[in-house]
């Protein structure tokens, strides 16, 4: 197959899709206002599709940082971090990040995508095993390919599988390394990890536990340190890899460690090794917003007060949800077509998500991840669940109620934002069919 043949693959399969609607590859914001509020093509949106989870993205203090450290240093380092690319701030930063884990090491990556590809390709090769989840993040995946080492994948959040599959393993050479994460990306379920750690302590010595805390860091745990603390087993992890461009606000990527030799790493890590290092700027701000992840526990009280209200809201009007209450929330639908429908009806009544299809998604399922805040306002949310209920009755995804979620006469978002819409619903995506096949 040649380029051309690939291009013309891949515009069949998504051409009829993006007839339906908006592009979500060529979506842009003209403008952000907060971390809640957004403009797009001219309208008003509240903004139910980021990562932004403890609302740092305009913090005050992280803003603050940046601006003095890009004023000093300049925009960029133009270089990797083993030529031009360290500075103080990078430094200060990775010792800032192995104190808020307690622990003695950390490596800084240019992202959290470079950071699972530096640090599990530097970790195993050739002759290693690698046991990963079956939800696994494609930058795992990714790593894991490249790796060179044996990819064995254990069935989604179940221990039992993973301790069978590294029973086999008994009498082969070779290290091996579990992979799993805090709190998975599209469904927002949370990993079992204390009973994964208690698979890897059974196992043998020469087993080890990388755990992925992009999307819990700031979110679990007693000082936000993510599912490890929540699970009281930091001991048994290994090696702790996460991303700023989440709860910190910004970009870039980490791993931390106890590991005697560690950083060695740093010397035959490729993608740490041959990528322009962080900003001046990107490093200050996040280096400002661990201070603040410490310095206000109320954040992640506020996060999880608004998780717990958005989820109980989509529940009780009769939404097909994900599981566990989380920051990300997984809305279902029953076929792509109605996915890219809702998605598109929800923006035209400004309320943005993400929209989650198949081969994206775990076992081939179309959704709408929305995730919440700290900064949202009850309000906000409120209006998000009118919106919600209106657009999801006119698709046929849930039952017509006579009134919006709270009662309020109309759903107007925010200045300038759009009020009560019908749906246009195209011809190929019914809703009675829609009806039927969204109940369980």
């Amino acid at each position: 197959m040649t380029i051309k043949d690939k291009f013309a693959a891949v515009q069949e399969a998504f051409g009829a899709l993006k007839m339906l609607g908006r592009d979500p590859s060529t979506l842009q914001f003209d403008r952000i206002l907060s971390p809640t509020e957004g403009v797009m093509d001219d309208r008003a949106m509240l903004l139910f599709g980021t990562n932004n989870y403890l609302g740092l993205t305009f913090d005050k203090a992280c803003i603050r940082a940046a601006n003095e450290a890009t004023s000093r240093m300049g925009t960029g380092t133009t270089g990797s971090r083993v030529a031009n690319g360290t500075y103080g701030t990078h430094n200060a930063l990775e010792e800032r990040v192995a104190r808020f884990y307690g622990m003695r090491h950390a490596m800084v990556f240019s992202t959290g995508y470079l950071a699972n590809l530096g640090t599990i390709t530097g970790l195993v090769g050739r002759g290693d095993h690698l046991l990963i989840d079956a939800d696994s993040h494609a930058s795992i995946y990714d790593a894991c390919r490249m790796s060179g080492a044996e990819i064995i994948r254990f069935r989604h959040n179940n221990p039992e599988d993973l301790a069978k599959k590294l029973k086999r393993l008994d009498g082969k050479t070779g290290d091996r390394l579990i992979i799993t994460e805090g709190i998975y990306s599209m469904l927002g379920d949370v990993a079992p990890l204390s009973e994964i750690a208690a698979v890897k302590r059974e196992a043998a010595d020469n087993t080890y536990l990388l755990v992925d805390e992009a999307h819990s860091l700031g979110v679990l745990g007693e000082n936000g340190r993510g599912k490890c603390e929540a699970d009281g087993v930091m001991d048994d992890c290994d090696f702790i890899v996460g991303t700023f461009s989440k709860s910190i606000g910004t970009i870039g990527g980490y791993c931390v460690s106890d590991m005697e030799g560690f950083e060695a790493l740093r010397s035959i890590s490729r993608p740490y090794m041959f990528t322009a290092s962080l900003s001046p700027g990107v490093a200050a701000s996040a280096l400002q917003a661990f201070d603040e992840i410490e310095r206000k526990p109320e954040l992640r009280r506020r996060l999880w007060d608004n998780a717990s209200h958005l989820h109980g809201g989509l529940k009780a009007l009769g939404f097909q949800l994900g599981a566990d209450v989380s920051p990300v929330i997984a809305v279902r639908c029953p076929s792509k077509e109605l996915a890219v429908v809702f998605w598109n009806a929800l923006m035209d009544a400004g309320v943005y998500t993400n929209i989650a299809i198949p081969p994206a998604t775990p076992n081939a399922i179309s959704l709408l991840r929305v995730s919440v805040s700290a900064a949202h306002t009850r309000s906000q949310i409120e209006t998000a669940l009118d919106v919600f209920a209106v657009v999801g009755a006119q698709l046929g995804l849930i039952e017509a109620t006579d009134t919006p979620h709270h009662s309020r006469p109309s759903l107007r978002i925010i200045s300038g934002g759009a009020s009560r819409a019908e749906v246009a619903i195209p011809p190929q995506v019914q809703p009675e069919e829609a009806s039927a096949a969204a109940k369980p």
